[in-house]
């Protein structure tokens, strides 16, 4: 069974929706702008219960006397492998990093999950998490590292990218990146379609840019940025291998152009939020010059900043 089946089993799965963006494909001389919503993914406010959903039904197939799953988030994960938990019957831990939003852990709490906070780093977040999932019955669902589970993350992912071939031709995808999971799962679809993958960073977490510059991954120093589920200093070996051969260039955007974008896409009707607005503030920076760009707009907004209200999907 692919990733893309099982998800069809599940009884809140359908695929999400793709908008066009007209007038700003006519300002910016482009034959498509298309955005890919992810802001209403089987009733969460993000893509991500695709990876973990995935994930945790191929490890329970290998750990079936698991009792307790722990995970690492910046929020959108945690959130997304607390429900899995949740409607599994399991119990489990998210590790967050002292800067997350008290809005972000709040979420993870209502999904009947243990929120612990870290002082310090999303990177050290990881690393408790990990300490913590060695106890009997615990499991790292996690989607960084070379472990089962981060493979499995990104295998999940593809069935976005499968919907969205299915529901319009593009020729660029623009992807947020962050540890670079989702960003692999694009760069293996624009592999096999032909499609060029352009991935952006926040310029205070820009870790796959350096990574490419570097020709090996490399950890970057991050200040912290709006954009939290790209806060991440370092990309995730299980996307590396495609990442390093597949992506064909990153654009950085600061918090400013990404706040931008995201009110920019409030006036069409669209509650993206900061991650998920990235990759329009991207499209404002490039030279394209022509062709049908598809944006993946990664997760609604948070709560944190005014905009359009949810939309029903």
């Amino acid at each position: 069974m692919t990733a893309a089946e099982f998800h069809r089993t599940l009884a809140d799965y359908s695929p999400t929706p793709v908008h066009e963006l007209r007038d700003v494909a006519a300002e910016l001389g482009l034959d498509a702008v298309l955005v890919k919503d992810e802001s209403n993914r089987m009733g969460l406010p993000a893509f991500k219960v695709l990876g973990a959903s995935w994930a945790v039904e191929r490890a329970l197939r290998e750990e079936p006397g698991t009792r307790e799953l722990v995970a690492a988030s910046a929020g959108n994960h945690g959130r997304a492998v607390a429900r899995v938990a949740r409607l599994r019957g399991l119990g489990c831990r998210v590790f967050l990093p002292a800067r997350s939003l008290p809005v972000r852990r709040e979420a993870i709490a209502s999904e009947g999950a243990e929120v612990v906070v870290v002082d310090g780093t999303y990177e050290e977040a990881v690393a408790a998490a990990q300490v913590a999932a060695a106890a009997p019955g615990g499991l790292l669902i996690s989607d960084v590292g070379d472990s089962g589970p981060a493979h499995w993350v990104i295998d999940g992912y593809a069935t976005l990218f499968a919907e969205a071939a299915e529901q319009a031709s593009y020729d660029v995808v623009i992807v947020p990146v962050g540890v670079g999971s989702l960003a692999a799962a694009a760069a293996r679809h624009g592999a096999e379609a032909s499609v060029r993958v352009i991935g952006v960073e926040p310029d205070t977490a820009a870790c796959l840019t350096a990574s490419l510059a570097a020709g090996h991954p490399v950890a970057v120093e991050t200040p912290g940025t709006t954009m939290a589920g790209l806060d991440c200093a370092e990309v995730s070996a299980a996307a590396w291998p495609d990442l390093s051969t597949s992506i064909h260039a990153t654009v950085t955007v600061s918090d400013a152009e990404a706040a931008a974008a995201m009110e920019e896409l409030a006036v069409h009707g669209l509650a993206i939020g900061e991650s998920g607005a990235a990759p329009l503030a991207g499209l404002r920076k490039l030279a394209l010059g022509g062709g049908r760009i598809l944006l993946v707009a990664t997760e609604g907004q948070t709560g944190t900043h005014p905009g359009a209200a949810p939309r029903d999907t």
